[in-house]
């Protein structure tokens, strides 16, 4: 017979979207989001038993996101997340972790006559700040934050090469290539006891994010690339320096891969090596490289 070893279950993909009026100002201020929630605690009767008299319902988390949304600030959103963990943990006693996570999409102010318009905006990139919050009963709120969907192509300064050779090996050694990436990126803060010290901590959170946007691209762009692996670990020793209350970074970088084409077949024409201006992007397969590096 079998044994319940593991359940949880909640809401996904919650579409939510805020506007802030500053009358004062005349000004408007917007933020879009997709939250997830997913619940643990005493609740193995609901699956063996079918006992649903331990089961908040799924459309009453998200009824709980709106709610929450109206009555607090959204951003930043490790503070949202915090707050509607907690919530689900405090309310409900036979709950004891509560996991959110919310992906923020990109709304930027569109300027109109060389001036911020006070109520437009525009999508300018397709990469969204994600975070997920974790509270635990008697154990606080864990935060990672992160960056996810960040497309970078720099079109020389990474090279390739000294990596094992045996019979497997096609791959030719290269000292300049393209290199391209998506960049996912996560930070992971120290564990915070309570959602006060979350509220107090709240200027760090855009701190951060802005400066492990930095610290990404200007290292993408300036390092001269041995390889992805070593250019990833270089982030990740700036981002600890940089962010104190963080205990561990993460990457994970696949590889877009821009292959050279051989046009010697069209009257010689001369498109490898140095001469090489015409290259075809590839799909897939695709390298991916991953690290975590932690204080």
């Amino acid at each position: 017979m079998g044994k319940l070893s593991a359940a949880r279950y909640g809401k996904d993909n919650i579409r939510v979207y805020k506007v802030h009026r500053n009358e004062e100002a005349g000004t408007q201020d917007v933020v879009e989001m997709t939250v997830g929630v997913l619940l643990q605690g005493d609740i193995e009767t609901s699956y063996t038993q079918a006992d649903n008299s331990v089961v908040v319902a799924t459309d009453s988390m998200k009824n709980t996101i709106y709610v929450l949304a109206k009555q607090h600030h959204v951003s930043p959103p490790e503070l949202f997340a915090s707050i509607v963990a907690a919530h689900f943990v405090e309310t409900y006693k036979h709950i004891h972790s509560a996991q959110v996570k919310i992906i923020v999409h990109q709304w930027t102010r569109m300027a109109v006559d060389g001036k911020p318009h006070p109520h437009s905006f525009l999508r300018d990139g397709a990469d969204t700040r994600n975070i997920e919050a974790v509270a635990t009963e008697g154990k606080g709120i864990d935060i990672r934050s992160a960056i996810a969907g960040l497309l970078v192509l720099k079109s020389t300064g990474s090279a390739f090469h000294g990596f094992i050779r045996d019979e497997y090996t096609t791959l030719p050694e290269v000292s300049d290539r393209i290199l391209s990436t998506e960049v996912d990126c996560g930070w992971a803060w120290n564990t915070f006891t309570t959602l006060k010290d979350i509220e107090t901590a709240v200027p760090n959170f855009d701190d951060a994010w802005n400066s492990v946007r930095e610290i990404t691209l200007e290292t993408f762009a300036k390092d001269e690339s041995a390889s992805v692996q070593n250019t990833m670990y270089k982030m990740c020793e700036q981002i600890l320096a940089a962010v104190p209350m963080v205990k561990a970074v993460d990457y994970s970088l696949p590889n877009k891969h821009y292959f050279e084409i051989d046009l010697s077949w069209h009257k010689g024409l001369k498109n490898t090596g140095k001469d090489a201006e015409v290259y075809a992007p590839q799909s897939d397969p695709n390298g991916l490289i991953q690290c975590t590096v932690s204080r």
